[in-house]
């Protein structure tokens, strides 16, 4: 009795499988492909004699602990980097939710008050240029504490795309829709809630992508001066002052892809409620 020989994969099998993912998965092969000869080029980098930055391989094999143990927690500071960053993003949403509605309701004011406009609008111009870490040393002398002075740091950082943005929508609302609001007799309420806002909800929800970006890069500068918090940015000094230069670039990485995260996230959000013509 002879045995049945197992027939090599069929090279249209391969094939096949091949072509299916590249349909599901378009937008993926690109950025892996640049992600991949960004990495090769790093690690040759840092093999040429006299490169003092350690390459990808050197930080995996110095992190390996952080990055397969983010949860520990010895109480004080010394925490994996799952409660660095989630600390981090409390004080994000907590500034960001704060300046998304002090800006809209700036905006909204500013915008239909051409009085108030030319009054305010040179101190925003003014303010809105500063840029965070010169907020630091001001909020830490006014408020005495880290934690209060790290939260105005964001809100102040993250307060102007969403104002000016929300301003320059109301702004722009069609003049025809003014005149139908008129010829209705549309009480502020309905004139708010049925024109102004959602003519102006591209505008807000471009100042609020823009500023949700601003945010996480607010915090992680106000908390490397900031020492003695628990967060991302802490975390990234106090590797630098031990000389652990793998930590501070694998902490980089955590920053970076929470940064694109929460962008994507606010994209989706974006999406889901703007109407299908206004997107």
């Amino acid at each position: 009795m002879t045995l049945a020989q197992k027939r090599p994969a069929s090279p249209r099998l391969s094939n096949s499988f091949i072509s299916s993912l590249k349909k599901q998965f378009p937008d993926l092969i690109p950025p892996a492909i640049a992600i991949a000869i960004f990495l090769i080029l790093w690690q040759l980098f840092a093999w040429t004699p006299g490169a003092t930055l350690p390459g990808p391989i050197q930080v995996i094999q110095d992190t390996w602990v952080l990055i397969l143990w983010p949860f520990y927690d010895r109480g004080g500071i010394d925490k994996g980097l799952f409660w660095q960053i989630l600390a981090s993003l409390q004080r994000v949403a907590i500034s960001y939710t704060l300046a998304a509605i002090v800006g809209i309701g700036l905006g909204i004011l500013i915008g239909v008050n051409r009085t108030m406009s030319k009054a305010l609008d040179p101190i925003f111009q003014l303010l809105r240029t500063v840029p965070p870490l010169a907020w630091v040393p001001i909020s830490l002398a006014a408020l005495r504490q880290n934690e209060p002075a790290a939260l105005f740091v964001i809100f102040i950082t993250a307060i102007w795309p969403i104002l000016i943005n929300t301003a320059v929508g109301v702004t722009q609302i069609p003049q025809d829709y003014n005149n139908v609001a008129k010829v209705l007799q549309l009480s502020r309420k309905e004139y708010f809630t049925n024109i102004l806002i959602p003519a102006a909800l591209p505008y807000i929800f471009t100042g609020l992508r823009i500023a949700i970006g601003l945010a996480w890069l607010a915090i992680i500068a106000a908390e490397i001066v900031m020492s003695g918090i628990v967060g991302i940015g802490f975390f990234i000094w106090d590797a630098y002052q031990n000389n652990n230069v793998s930590e501070v670039i694998l902490a980089l990485v955590y920053i970076g892809v929470v940064g694109l995260l929460l962008d994507k996230a606010m994209g989706w959000l974006q999406n889901k409620i703007l109407p299908a013509e206004q997107k």
